[in-house]
């Protein structure tokens, strides 16, 4: 592999984000390095899976070989064990990540994009107050690479951002700790996924059920950082197993943080632009975060292409990419964190009082703009802002 000692971007990280940003900078002249310090794209797999038909189908054709199982309905249990049905949320997708992930970075090397694995940035070379490269580790040779544009796409743990002198500390409240199990060996519907509240069984969280197959699925949870000191997400979810999946099957185990914050309020320095989990790019009440990674990457790497040509490195000029995510998520990301501040504060009674409203809502009007309207009813300020939201988001709040 012929790998240069200069490209005009590198990007840290061959997640959804890393990728898409890599492929557009690359689509538009950049010359871009992937450096990605796992084997392999999508491994280890630290996440549920779900995404949306919407979210994903504007950046790559539909392909079966990297969806596991087509997500029609959702359940909603409460606490006191009533169920809620919707079936008006649009299609989703349980996915096969390390297959999704690979297939995200072929679309980028087919742009130009070269990507190289077992790579691990270890840090940003600097000169004169200035970054101008990144030093890695690339089978067991200490390198550095320069470049003008510096893209952190590395997770929630992102060093790239601290490097560059981003804040990116999270309050506990605005971290889930969270533990998942792949289940085989159990009887679960394919196209419905689950999820369950009350602080029984996830405080400041829930539990959910990401089918895979009839017989698999992902179990998992999610726990606010500042509840979880005195009991942890994995006695809760081993708990929930016994009462649900007493003989399944453990085939794969994670544990991870999740941010579930609003973004960091600083995503680029000179030289340097933070895209997907590193940036807090995730939807602060479920958590998920693919699909607002994507958005977010194809503006910064169109962006820093525009950089390239215009040779503008500045954070002034880079905030492009800042205004374009605010415009198209990052206000309703706002928004959702306010949501989030809210269902912090929820009763188990509240819960159940939701969910029975849910029940009442006929099946062609019940949707998430219903279900997030009624969980911050006494509110009209919110209320109004989660109007807003839906009216302004280009996707469904999954």
């Amino acid at each position: 592999m012929n790998i240069k000692n200069r490209y005009d971007v590198v990007v840290i990280g061959a997640g959804p984000a890393g990728s898409v940003a890599a492929r557009f900078a690359a689509e538009n002249g950049a010359s871009v390095l992937m450096l990605e310090r796992d084997r392999e794209p999508g491994i280890p797999v630290r996440c549920a899976e779900g995404v949306s038909h919407n979210g994903i189908a504007p950046f790559i054709d539909i392909d079966q070989r990297w969806i596991a199982s087509k997500i029609d309905v959702a359940k909603l249990h409460s606490p006191n064990g009533e169920t809620a049905i919707m079936r008006n949320n649009g299609t989703g997708y349980v996915l096969e990540r390390r297959i999704f992930d690979t297939a995200l970075c072929e679309l980028a090397a087919e742009k130009g994009a070269l990507l190289v694995t077992k790579a691990d940035a270890l840090d940003l070379v600097w000169e004169n107050d200035k970054i101008i490269g990144v030093k890695y580790k690339y089978l067991g040779e200490i390198r550095t690479v320069k470049c003008d544009i510096v893209i952190g796409a590395d997770g929630v743990e992102s060093r790239v951002g601290r490097w560059a002198g981003i804040d990116t500390s999270l309050r506990l409240e605005d971290i889930d700790t969270c533990v998942q199990y792949t289940l085989a060996g159990i009887d679960v519907e394919k196209d419905t996924c689950e999820f369950y509240f009350g602080k029984e069984v996830s405080p400041g969280g829930y539990v959910w059920i990401f089918p895979k197959s009839d017989h698999t699925a992902n179990v998992g949870i999610g726990i606010a950082g500042h509840l979880a000191h005195e009991k942890g997400p994995k006695e809760f979810l081993d708990e929930f197993m016994q009462k649900r999946f007493p003989n399944a099957t453990v085939t794969y185990t994670v544990y991870g943080g999740v941010p579930t914050a609003a973004a960091l309020k600083e995503l680029v320095k000179d030289n340097v632009m933070i895209v997907g989990d590193a940036a807090h790019q995730v939807n602060p009440i479920t958590g998920g975060g693919i699909v607002q990674a994507m958005i977010a990457a194809r503006s910064a790497g169109k962006v820093a292409a525009e950089a390239v040509k215009q040779k503008r490195f500045d954070a002034k000029f880079l905030k492009k990419y800042t205004k374009e995510w605010d415009k198209t998520l990052g206000d309703t990301q706002k928004v959702i964190f306010k949501m989030k501040e809210k269902f912090m504060k929820l009763t188990d009674e509240r819960f159940n009082g939701i969910v029975d409203f849910c029940q009442k809502v006929p099946a062609d009007k019940f949707s998430l703009k219903a279900l997030f309207t009624e969980a911050v009813k006494g509110d009209p300020k919110l209320m109004m802002d989660v109007a807003k939201a839906f009216v302004v988001s280009k996707i469904k709040l999954k």
